[in-house]
């Protein structure tokens, strides 16, 4: 029964291995997807605050034609 022993030792040994190695390579990965889909360029950046300042101007036009005193009435009711 030595020789089992011996073997099955090595075996549930290499398995561990196997596992851990297994688990820090996904956790590699999973940083490797994070990080690049936070990072913007200067440019990707500009261009997105351009498109969000046409939004708030269209918007703002259409509470300008729907509700014409909707600023006076904004200003005043947040004070």
């Amino acid at each position: 029964m030595g020789v089992f022993e011996f073997i099955l030792s090595i075996v549930a040994m290499v398995f561990g291995a196997i596992t851990i190695w297994i688990l820090l390579l996904r956790k590699d990965r999973r940083r490797e997807h994070i990080v690049p889909q936070g990072k913007y360029d200067l440019d990707e950046l500009a261009t997105i605050a351009e498109s969000l300042q046409e939004r708030i101007d269209i918007l703002e036009s259409i509470l300008d034609a729907e509700v014409p005193d909707w600023r006076e009435q904004n200003e005043s009711g947040g004070q």
